[in-house]
This record gives C-alpha cells, sequence and structure tokens, in this order.
C-alpha cells in the first residue's frame, strides 16, 4: 500500500558527475613535489626534469608556462632567492632558488598520501595497552562501580537503566549497587628511531632504493605529528658511521661513497632511546644490504664487503641483544630478497626477538605503517 502523505517531488536527485577541477598549479605540483623528492631537494634538477616531461607529456602549454609555475611557487612562499654576499661589497645579492620549510612540509604531506592515504587528524597519543583501569580511552566495557571510581567515568544510561531494574519506575532511586562505569585504557606514548641505510648499495643496480625510503620517512613523521603528537621519532642514518638528520633535512637525503655499519647505527639509535622517558620505545631499520663495517677501538674502519664477514655479524648480534635487554624491539625491514642476507636477519631478529620484514620497495610504506600501528610490544 503506498502512503499517502509521501511526497512523490521529494526523493533522490541524479545528474551528470562533473569532475572537480583542479588548477593549473596544482596539476603540475603534484608532479613538481614527487620530481623534487627523487632530486633530494635539487630544484635546478627538478625543473630540468619539469621542461623534459613537458616536451613529451605536454604539461605546459601558453596560458600556464613553467615560469608561471616558478613564479606561482614563489607566490605562495614555496621556493625563495638566497642571499648570499656580492664579491667585494658587504651587501647582499640575490642567489639561486632555495625551498622553504613550507615546501619541506609539503613534501612530508605528498609522502603522507602517496603512501598512508589521506588521514584525519584524531586523539593524542593512540597506541592502546593491555592493561585495563584508571586510563585515558573508554572501551566500550562497563563494570560494577568501585570505592574511588572518578564519577565522570559512570555511565548515566546503564545506571539508570540498573535502577528502573532493581527498584521499578514507580520508586525511581540509585543506589551504589545500581552504578556502573566505563573501562579505560591508558594511552602509551611511543618513541621510535628510524635507522636509514644510506650506503652506496642504496642505488645499486640501476634500483632507486633511497627515495622510496625517504618516502616512508616523511610519511611516518607527518602520520606521528598529525595522529599522535606525544609521540616522539628521531632519524638517523648509517654509512661507515652514523648520525642523526633533522626532519627538515629529509627532502635533501643522498647516498654516499659508504659500506654499512649497522652497529654505529644500533649504538647510537640506542643511545638517543636511553634519554626517553617514555617506557615504550622501538627501533626501525630499512635496509637492503648485509652489515659490511665496523669501526675498531683504534678509529680505524675495518671494511669487508664479501660475504658475511664473522667479525661484522658478531657484533651486530651482540647490539641486538642488547637492545633485547633494554626492552628495546627492532623491527628491521629489509629491502632485499639474497638468501645469505635473509640468514643474517633471522640470526638478528632471533637474538633481539624483534621482528623482520622481507619486502619489495611497493610496500615498505604499508607494512611499516601497519607495523607502527599495530604496535606490538610487550608494555612495561
Amino acid at each position: 500500500m503506498i502512503n499517502k502523505n509521501f511526497n512523490f517531488q521529494n526523493g533522490l536527485t541524479f545528474k551528470k558527475h562533473t569532475p572537480e577541477e583542479i588548477s593549473n598549479f596544482d596539476r603540475v605540483f603534484d608532479i613538481f613535489r614527487d620530481i623534487l623528492t627523487h632530486t633530494s631537494g635539487d630544484l635546478e634538477e627538478a625543473f630540468n626534469w619539469l621542461e623534459m616531461l613537458d616536451q613529451e607529456y605536454d604539461i605546459f602549454n601558453e596560458e600556464y608556462t613553467l615560469e608561471d609555475f616558478e613564479n606561482d611557487l614563489k607566490k605562495r612562499g614555496y621556493i625563495k632567492e638566497e642571499e648570499e654576499p656580492e664579491d667585494g661589497n658587504t651587501g647582499t645579492g640575490k642567489g639561486k632558488n632555495i625551498l622553504t620549510a613550507k615546501l619541506e612540509a609539503a613534501l612530508r604531506e605528498y609522502a603522507l598520501d602517496q603512501i598512508f592515504g589521506k588521514l584525519k587528524k584524531s586523539g593524542i597519543g593512540n597506541h592502546q595497552t593491555a592493561k585495563a583501569g584508571s586510563g585515558d580511552e573508554r572501551d566500550g566495557e562497563n563494570r560494577a562501580f568501585q570505592y574511588g571510581d572518578e564519577l565522570s567515568r559512570i555511565n548515566m544510561t546503564e545506571s539508570l537503566k540498573n535502577s528502573q531494574i532493581n527498584n521499578g519506575i514507580s520508586d525511581l532511586r540509585m543506589t551504589e549497587d545500581d552504578l556502573v562505569v566505563e573501562e579505560t585504557r591508558h594511552k602509551a606514548q611511543m618513541s621510535t628511531v628510524l635507522m636509514i641505510d644510506i650506503s652506496h648499495s642504496m642505488i645499486l643496480y640501476g634500483e632507486d632504493r633511497i627515495t622510496p625510503a625517504k618516502k616512508v620517512a616523511m610519511a611516518l613523521v607527518e602520520l606521528i605529528k598529525r595522529k599522535y603528537p606525544k609521540d616522539s621519532i628521531d632519524i638517523i642514518v648509517f654509512g661507515n658511521e652514523a648520525w642523526p638528520i633533522k626532519i627538515k633535512d629529509l627532502p635533501y637525503l643522498k647516498v654516499g661513497p659508504y659500506h654499512t655499519n649497522t652497529v654505529a647505527g644500533l649504538e647510537l639509535a640506542m643511545d638517543i632511546l636511553r634519554r626517553k622517558r617514555n617506557s615504550n620505545k622501538q627501533i626501525f631499520m630499512i635496509t637492503d644490504g648485509k652489515p659490511s663495517c665496523i669501526q675498531l677501538p683504534s678509529g680505524e674502519f675495518y671494511m669487508n664487503s664479501v660475504g658475511l664477514d664473522e667479525k661484522i655479524v658478531s657484533q651486530c648480534l651482540n647490539r641486538a641483544a642488547q637492545a633485547r635487554r633494554l626492552r628495546i624491539p627492532i623491527t628491521t625491514f629489509m629491502i632485499a630478497q639474497d638468501p645469505y642476507l635473509r640468514q643474517f636477519v633471522k640470526a638478528f631478529t632471533a637474538e633481539n626477538k624483534g621482528k623482520a620484514f622481507l619486502t619489495g620497495l611497493s610496500n615498505l610504506g604499508q607494512m611499516i605503517f601497519e607495523d607502527y600501528e599495530k604496535n606490538r610490544i610487550k608494555r612495561i
């Protein structure tokens, strides 16, 4: 039967889909940010790439030229001219274009969108422990009220329901036995050190492995800043030696003519985490090669690129065990498939009781994202 009160003039309206218009600047800017990551922040090289791509794919036209795009970058505060002293004078002259902090942040945002998808900001410190109690996040579980529970945790709907069941509607009164409180879980803070291998093998055999690693680092930083602002992340790079880099330096990261001193990277990572007050700590290590270098007590470097050197491997395993004793799990993301490297990673992971992922470049970011979100570490 048709409802007589139904208004046939109101209902679903269908219309032809109109694609959202993208400005010329935004269209080119997406391409430009990707190129800029590959060129390690080299603007001149990035503009050269744009010119070559334009010749093949007609990126620009008479209405919007490469010069227009460069001017828009300046107007919007993404690039600026570097001032440098004039020869023989105390004044300043115009230098080459350089990236601004705004563009560095835009590169991190672009990496986040590429790897993890568009994420909305959520609450603070969202790593949940398995321990219930007086925390700061409700988990939907209820229990009877106990002396000492905060009144703000009382579930009034469930408590009123109990009151009606226990005392009847005609004699509505609430006693302590009727009260129900919601269980909560503590939101744990996490301190993470991300280790990035910048040894020469990261660009060997015509495969660019450093760019995906950079993108993952930028995306992870942006994810934590947005979604887990109470967490901390430190970035270190390791080649012959290891050193920390600032977040703003990530777009400019390059591979060097280095061997792989995994020991130095682990020592620096543990040193950073020792100074963190959080009880929840972890190390993420992105590497594509075997450890091939250590520094001797004399200060000299001992290097061996052939096979797995027992002297170097034993020190790596010692550091893995040291991290385990400090309750710092290490998750290794090995972007190589060599069988003998798998043997090393297996032994390293067993020594630390951590985790390892043998991954390609295409799903590296997703795996790191999922591992960070799951946060499978023992709580103290």
